[in-house]
């Protein structure tokens, strides 16, 4: 049979816009490991052991990760782990953005992070899960893909199904007055 994938954009599941903290573009990147390689002719280094990469309110963290700059200075990352994370706030907010996955690639100039195999992202106590899941905090878009033939990659997900858990949202209470 052949693989269906079901498609569901976040942006209608998660009511509020999501928007990554717009100053973290301008902050230096720091990075932290047990090991590192760097070949700075072609302007990549792999960082191994306990991995950490932060640029302002973005944190990323892995087993392992490769890192490359393009002629603009811009980053683009790839993390391993078991699983690998990230985590950033919200532009104006005091929420922040969560996800899980085993790869996870970053992209400095897009702004966007995609998360590969056992995929979560959570946002406040909504989540969902996946096997890929795209988050594209400039354009404020989210997307989740997941393997329906029934042979995914998550082990949270057998059947291969999307999953997203989305919590009731706290309506206004009017005062007492008003309306009578």
């Amino acid at each position: 049979m052949k693989s269906r994938f079901v498609v569901f954009f976040m942006g209608t599941l998660f009511m509020a816009p999501v928007q990554a903290e717009r100053a973290d573009r301008d902050k230096p990147v720091h990075l932290e490991a047990d090991r590192a390689t760097v070949q700075d002719a072609n302007k990549l280094a792999t960082f191994t052991g306990n991995v950490v990469l932060t640029q302002g309110t973005l944190v990323i963290r892995a087993d392992k990760m490769t890192v490359k700059e393009d002629a603009s200075g811009f980053q683009y990352a790839t993390a391993f782990g078991n699983l690998a994370t990230f985590r950033q706030k919200r532009d104006g907010m005091d929420e922040y953005i969560e996800g899980w996955s085993e790869r996870m690639e970053y992209d400095g100039k897009a702004d966007k992070v995609q998360l590969f195999k056992k995929a979560r992202l959570k946002r406040g106590q909504d989540e969902v899960h996946g096997d890929y899941i795209a988050y594209d905090a400039t354009n404020e878009f989210f997307q989740v893909t997941s393997n329906n033939n029934g042979t995914s990659s998550t082990q949270t997900n057998a059947d291969g199904r999307v999953r997203a858990v989305i919590q009731p949202k706290k309506k206004e209470q009017r005062p007492k007055d008003e309306g009578q």
